[in-house]
Parts: structure tokens; sequence; C-alpha cells
């Protein structure tokens, strides 16, 4: 298991629920009842999306499509199905009116495509010599590129997952790296375009140490491509402001009825479920968590940090500027609030 690395600073900006107490929380709701239109959309409409786009994105790049033509392609259109669906059939109607996060993340999904299309394809270059290399040790590729595409994809995002596991977990228990996470989780709200609210760093970070391995045992472009396509939808659905029951595939996938608990208020809620497109390693290491009496909380975020800053510029300096971060929007103390009230209530002298 994966070693639970010391919480100082985490603990102070990241455990809110420690200092304001779990009772100060909303209470969270019992599993609501759905319409039969909603039922449908909400056992059919995951298997069906992941369905279509990898298995449109197969065929296509079998028959010599460029694979990253079809990834743009997939890509959009997923993203359009999604956006509209959420707007005919919301999960929770709060969540589709911007909170004011709107521009901020169309800013961080248009900067982070650029990072990552510069410095990750940089880095992945890189690491593609070190393919070459061991290619020649070996007298060929360590991956099996003969393989059909879905067989290697399926390969691939277990792979890629348990990397993107410890990497994810560790942003949540390194109080540095947990600097840069924290952009992802002050968000007000859950829907498609979450799926890119990160800070540069932290996307490049995890994004090139998945992929990395795959790239280093010699995975051919197609391979790389199918991963990105299924990160990048499945990312957005598990975003999604949709109605989502998929039963039995939560034990498969790292799907939104896992991640919304991931977005809880409560650490003690959201310190689970942090695999990226599926939960077998969470399985493995104890930290799949999805409870079958409620559905997680509408309200999302982090108690410990309510006022954490919302404006593009502002996310992008958080990591650098953290004491300043927490002091501003910190959670007040408690026992604070309640030596200040109690002496408000101490009788004027006249």
């Amino acid at each position: 298991m994966l070693p639970v690395m010391a919480l100082d600073e985490a603990t102070q900006i990241n455990s809110a629920t420690e200092a304001v107490g779990v009772d100060s929380l909303p209470a969270t709701s019992a599993r609501r009842s759905l319409s039969r239109v909603e039922l449908v959309v909400a056992v059919a409409g995951f298997p069906l999306m992941m369905s279509v786009t990898v298995g449109g994105s197969i065929v296509a790049i079998g028959r010599g499509a460029e694979p990253n033509v079809v990834t743009g392609i997939v890509v959009v259109a997923a993203y359009f199905v999604l956006a509209v669906s959420a707007w005919i059939m919301p999960w929770h109607r709060s969540w589709g009116r911007s909170h004011g996060d709107l521009r901020t993340d169309i800013g961080l999904a248009i900067t982070n495509a650029l990072v990552n299309a510069v410095i990750g394809t940089a880095i992945l270059t890189v690491v593609a010599l070190g393919a070459a290399s061991l290619s020649q040790t070996l007298g060929s590729t360590a991956w099996p590129n003969d393989w059909p595409l879905l067989a290697q994809l399926a390969l691939g995002l277990v792979m890629a997952e348990f990397f993107e596991y410890g990497f994810h977990r560790m942003m949540h228990e390194v109080p540095w790296m947990w600097r840069f996470h924290a952009t992802h989780h002050s968000s007000p709200r859950l829907y498609w375009l979450n799926a890119a609210r990160f800070h540069p760093i932290d996307l490049l970070l995890v994004g090139s140490v998945k992929l990395a391995p795959i790239v280093l045992l010699g995975g051919a472009l197609p391979v790389l491509a199918m991963v990105n396509i299924f990160s990048v939808v499945h990312g957005a659905y598990q975003h999604s402001n949709l109605p989502v029951r998929i039963g039995p595939l939560n034990w498969i996938f790292s799907m939104t009825e896992l991640h919304r608990w991931h977005h809880s208020k409560r650490m003690h809620e959201s310190n689970h479920n942090y695999g990226g497109n599926l939960i077998v390693w969470d399985i493995l290491f104890g930290t799949r968590w999805l409870p079958d009496d409620r559905d997680p909380p509408e309200a999302i975020g982090m108690e410990s940090l309510p006022g954490f800053p919302m404006g593009f510029w502002a996310n992008l300096a958080s990591p650098f500027r953290w004491q300043s971060v927490v002091a501003e929007s910190r959670a007040p103390d408690p026992l604070e609030t309640r030596q200040s009230r109690s002496i408000d209530r101490l009788p004027v002298a006249r």
C-alpha cells in the first residue's frame, strides 16, 4: 500500500472538517428517485457514450485516420453531447448555472491544452528517445503493438492508472503538491468542463507520468491516442451534471457516482476514489468509497478554504503565494468565533 505522507500543511488547509467539525456541514440527502427517462439516461448513458467514442475511434484509426485528428473530433463531439444533455436533464439545477467559475474554467482548459501540446509533447519526445534505446537493447519494443487496439487500450489504461492513482493520492497527502491540486477542488459545482479545471503544473505532472511508461515501452501513437481519448471523454462524463447509476460498473470505472464523493467538502469523504478512469487501484489499496444509502452532496469544494480565489490568474498564482491564500481564504476558527461572540455578549460598562 502506498505510504501515507505527513499532513502538516495539508491538515492546515485541506482538512477543514477537522477544524470546523463534521456536524457543522449540511446533512447529505438520501438517494433520490429518478423518472423513467432519467433512469434510462443514468443507466445507459455512460456505456453508450464510451462504446460509441471508443469503438468509433478504434475503427477510424484502424482504417488509417490520423489519430490526432480523430482525437480532436471525438473530444469536441463528446463535449457537445454532454453539455446539451446536462442542459436538458441536469442532476442539480444549481450546477447548471455559473458560480463565477466559467471564465476561469475556459481559461484553464485553453491553457492546459496549449501546455500539454507544447511541454507535454516535449517530455514524451524525450521519453521516446529512451524507448528507442531500450528497443535497441532488447532487439524489439516491449510494448505489444501487434495486439488488437482495444486490448492495447485495456493494458494501457491499467498501467497508466497505477501511476495516476499514485500521483493523485500524493497530491492530496503531500503538502507542496496539494497547493497545485487545490485548484481542481476549488470548483463550486460539477459539470463537464470541470474535467479541465486543473493548475497546468498539476495536469502536466500527472499527464506525463501516466503516459511515459507506455511510451518508454514502445507504445505507438494509436494506443497513446486511444488512452487520451478514453481519458478525456471519461473525465468529462465523470464530472458531468447528469444523472448516473451504473451499478456493477462502479467496480471497474471511476465514474460520476464515485467521483462526486471525491469532491465532497468532508475530508473523510473526499480522500477516496483517486482513480482517474479505473477504480481498480482504489480497490486494491483500500480507498474506494461509495455509500449505498445516500447521494453525494450538492455543496462541494474545500470547507477549509471557502474564500479560495476563483479568478484565472489568481488560480495560476495560488501555489506560489500559498500562505497568503490560506490566510485570506481559510474558514474561521470555531473556537475564536465562539470567544468573539462571548465577548460581544458581555455587558458594557456605563
